[in-house]
């Protein structure tokens, strides 16, 4: 079981020293970068003593609010995130790298913020809940990776939960993520009240459950699209149980676009959550596409893909083809017409 668990834990994120500020930059010429994001933070976590790892993986009873900034290297492969190992220098030119991080010690400062943002950015928002195994900083640079090579256009927010980021604390992940869900229901009611006209969710692995128990308990109080300003909702490796999603489904409805679920039968982060759980399917490696339409959801099988983590778990970010297609997805703004026609190319790469 030791070992299952820790083959599971190692499928989500790299294991890297954690820091998201560095301490020794080198200066890099603007034409060196080739990106500069501001990534928008809630999250579960506590503040770290140390400044440049910013949260550790520890739960806070309230939920802090920050902002990072994060260049991307002119270097940069899509579906890639050049991270510094041990002893190399905070080299911008080489690496993804945060300039800095500002933190917001009340709701309503960091409101302002994200406000004046998403005013300035056409009045979108995307929402990305990591999964588990995940440090503070993997979830930063992988945000930073998506919305890079996606070309998304709007504001980014991410949702970080309190993730112990270790090879077998796969049960205090499960446990962290079940204490964030309405964390992430006051972030969205949030989202929801700064003028954005349009929210998208991609979630992936763990994080697909701490999303849709957050959809469920917004359904349960009569505002499951988030006053008609839920997007789209990408689930991304679901590590969910397929009765339990089927479940919350249930109690959510049919929505109004229908959810997309990203999986792929090689899935082996998956496969061995299923054997833990006592040999049961996960939503992430479920074949029954048709099924699911029942439910709302239109399913891309990933399998025929190729991925760069030897777990096959991260395809949705690390596939080039993939990454383009899904920032084209979110990117449509036309209706549900135009959604479509992507979301029916997204399919066909799966057939490819």
């Amino acid at each position: 079981m030791i070992v299952a668990l820790t083959l599971v834990a190692a499928g989500c994120a790299s294991q890297g020293p954690q820091e998201v500020l560095g301490s020794a930059m080198v200066t890099a010429a603007v034409s060196d970068i080739v990106g500069n994001h501001a990534i928008f933070i809630t999250t579960t976590r506590k503040r770290s003593d140390d400044p440049n790892q910013g949260f550790d993986g520890d739960r806070s009873s309230t939920l802090n609010y920050a902002r990072v900034n994060v260049t991307v290297p002119k270097i940069h492969q899509v579906g890639q995130i050049e991270r510094k190992s041990r002893g190399r220098s905070d080299d911008p030119s080489k690496y993804f790298m945060a300039s800095q991080m500002v933190g917001y010690d009340t709701e309503p400062k960091f409101e302002a913020a994200l406000n004046a943002d998403i005013a300035a950015r056409g009045g979108r928002a995307m929402v990305f809940v990591h999964g588990y195994n995940t440090s503070f900083d993997d979830g930063v640079y992988r945000l930073a990776q998506i919305v890079n090579d996606s070309g998304y256009p709007g504001t980014p927010v991410l949702f970080s939960w309190a993730s112990g980021a270790s090879t077998t604390g796969y049960v205090y992940d499960r446990e962290s993520a079940s204490v964030a869900r309405d964390q992430l229901e006051v972030t969205l009611r949030t989202l929801a009240r700064s003028g954005a006209r349009r929210i998208d969710i991609v979630a992936h692995s763990m994080g697909t459950w701490v999303t849709m128990e957050a959809l469920r308990q917004l359904a349960i109080t009569g505002d499951r699209n988030l006053n008609g300003k839920l997007g789209d909702v990408v689930l991304a490796s679901p590590d969910i149980d397929v009765d339990v999603f089927k479940s919350q489904m249930r109690r959510y409805g049919k929505p109004d676009k229908p959810f997309i679920v990203l999986l792929s039968d090689d899935d082996r982060a998956l496969r061995l959550s299923g054997m833990i759980a006592g040999s049961r399917p996960r939503l992430g490696d479920y074949k029954d596409a048709a099924e699911l339409a029942d439910y709302g959801v239109t399913v891309v099988d990933l399998s025929s893909k190729s991925g760069t983590d030897r777990f096959n778990h991260n395809k949705f970010a690390d596939n080039p083809e993939m990454i383009k297609l899904l920032g084209q997805r979110l990117r449509e703004d036309d209706g549900y017409a135009s959604d479509r026609s992507v979301t029916d190319r997204m399919k066909q790469l799966g057939m490819m």
